[in-house]
């Protein structure tokens, strides 16, 4: 049997009286690239946040490599990059990715980081700038940097190619079937639907706080009678949930 990299159990939030997450279980097993899409709002930000212990879940149970999510340990073999990123103004690219690394407890190598820095297009120039002078793009490429570069078996992405240019997309997603080889696991959401289609071996459809589907992108689009995914993810989410 595969190890689960991830397992969702039941898991509901509420805030005050509006309920947030309702029931989501779902698993995501070692290796696979795993999407979770949905509208604005739909809860995925929020379901990371639980995962990540970032706020509390209300009922059921979160795994990260089978340990209990609440646990300290259970986050050490994962790297998070969040939506909104932005990383302290003050240090330059390369004092960031030492800090990252540091927390992580892993060495800083300066051949490693300028090769990863060429694999998703940022200048090396920019280890040495300031962030405060990068760009929406260039900041999104450092993160990534820095969370690869961690050498996590999981990573979880929330909207990884959020600013990413044509060119940065394609060498982001050409480093992702690097990752893919070496058995790792990515877990991102996504509005990006062909990108889910293109690199995601299992994904998950959500929608106001309830997992409508989850399966291969080509399950999606058989359930729905439609070879195209997002007209597969529209019928999905404006069906009838059961009871």
């Amino acid at each position: 049997m595969s190890e689960i990299a991830l397992r969702f159990s039941g898991v509901a939030k509420n805030y005050g009286r509006a309920g947030v997450l309702h029931d989501v279980s779902f698993e995501v097993a070692r290796g696979d690239f795993f999407g979770l899409v949905g509208v604005n709002g739909a809860g995925k930000t929020t379901l990371l946040k639980c995962m990540l212990d970032f706020c509390d879940t209300d009922r059921g149970s979160i795994e990260i490599f089978d340990t209990p999510h609440r646990l300290t340990a259970a986050r050490r073999r994962l790297a998070f990059l969040p939506e909104r990123f932005n990383p302290p103004y003050y240090l330059t690219g390369e004092d960031f990715i030492k800090y990252v690394l540091e927390m992580q407890a892993t060495g800083y190598d300066r051949v490693a980081a300028e090769r990863m820095l060429h694999a998703l297009d940022l200048d090396l120039a920019a280890l040495s700038l300031p962030v405060r002078a990068y760009s929406k793009g260039m900041t999104q490429k450092l993160g990534l940097a820095a969370c690869f570069l961690s050498g996590k078996n999981l990573y979880v992405l929330d909207e990884p190619t959020s600013g990413l240019d044509p060119k940065a997309r394609a060498l982001l997603k050409s480093h992702l079937r690097e990752l893919k080889q070496r058995s790792r696991t990515v877990f991102f959401t996504s509005h990006a639907l062909a990108d889910v289609a293109e690199v995601c071996d299992r994904m998950a459809v959500m929608h106001a706080g309830r997992l409508r589907f989850a399966g291969t992108p080509a399950e999606l689009c058989r359930q729905f009678a439609t070879g195209d995914l997002e007209q597969a993810f529209m019928r999905c989410i404006e069906a009838v949930p059961p009871a």
